[in-house]
């Protein structure tokens, strides 16, 4: 069992609270990625579960045990930082080699060539395994510090960021390749990422921050589908939540301020007229930018439409969000 339980969780750093009263599970076998932007707490969360900073309050337990006060040798976590931390006197080879060297995982050699070629060649560096470290390219010792993780077999896989060096079509690549992984090795994965993509395709659950509080969980649809607050909607969707005022449309519930609209709560074709002032074909998608009422709309349409800049098309809401002043979801 790899559940990681935290429990009302805080963390400061001089006066700037870093992490306040965070209660989360991440189920055993989960792919849980964290949302938010800098300073909401994502890498601090990865910190405290790793053990290389320690919470000024509440608890955290790994597979049912305690390890708030254990050092991180003692919690069997890997962890891929941001920036990639190599030996740089060592070829990659040994890089990924090294932590199946530990006195505490007594690896046989056949079976540490074995994990580093597979890895290796899945990571597409095998071409490289007898350059030096220095040799390598950003994303090639990145690509390094991924794999020292995979050759393991932690309780927790904690990762901070680790496709954001890498090109569009690697970084797709390992984002399928690494969600395959986890689902077939059933293991336990904590993803820090500013990317929805890689929250809506990877995760099972995604936990989303904001100043150090843990404002939404769920799992990606439900988030999408069902925010609590203007700020959870705004975390997931492209183009990203229209949110105008509540009586734009016409009635909006009592105590309402705003209402968020995604573009399939956009009717095309009923309603009010609504001027065309941008048409972005994207190839898989087209987006629409409208002006309605002097307010700015983005919204998609048919891959191949005919609307120009300059059209008029009609619009009408369908199911909305609406939120109050403190952008809390009212319906």
């Amino acid at each position: 069992m790899s559940e990681v339980v935290l429990n009302a969780v805080s963390k400061s750093f001089g006066k700037v609270a870093a992490l306040r009263d965070v209660t989360m599970t991440v189920p055993d076998g989960g792919f849980v990625v964290l949302l938010g932007p800098t300073g909401a707490g994502k890498t601090t969360t990865l910190r405290m579960v790793s053990g290389l900073d320690r919470p000024d309050a509440g608890e955290i337990q790994i597979g049912g045990r305690r390890v708030t006060h254990l050092t991180p040798a003692e919690r069997n976590v890997a962890m891929v930082f941001q920036q990639y931390s190599l030996y740089p006197h060592l070829t990659v080879r040994e890089n990924l080699a090294f932590p199946l060297k530990s006195p505490m995982l007594r690896t046989p050699p056949a079976e540490i060539d074995r994990k580093v070629r597979q890895v290796a060649e899945m990571l597409q560096i095998a071409h490289k395994l007898d350059n030096r470290a220095t040799a390598l390219s950003g994303g090639e010792m990145q690509r390094v510090s991924i794999g020292r993780a995979l050759v393991r077999d932690p309780a927790v896989y904690l990762m901070d960021e680790p496709l954001s060096s890498l090109d569009a079509k690697l970084r797709t690549d390992l984002r399928v390749e690494l969600k395959r992984i986890q689902a077939d090795s059933g293991a336990t994965f904590l993803y820090v990422t500013h990317d929805q993509i890689e929250a809506m395709t990877m995760a099972t659950h995604v936990g989303v921050l904001d100043e150090g509080a843990l404002v939404q969980f769920g799992s990606p649809r439900e988030i999408y589908e069902n925010p609590v607050s203007v700020y959870a909607a705004s975390r997931l969707g492209q183009p990203r939540i229209n949110l105008l005022p509540a009586d734009l449309f016409g009635a909006a519930p009592a105590g309402a301020r705003t209402i968020g609209l995604r573009p399939e709560q956009i009717r095309q074709g009923e309603g009010e007229d609504s001027l065309v002032t941008r048409v972005e074909h994207l190839g898989d998608q087209t987006r629409l930018h409208l002006s309605f009422r002097d307010h700015a709309i983005v919204t998609v349409t048919e891959v191949h439409t005919r609307l120009r800049s300059g059209d008029i098309v009609r619009i009408r809401p369908e199911k909305p969000f609406y939120f109050d002043a403190s952008g809390a979801r009212l319906q």
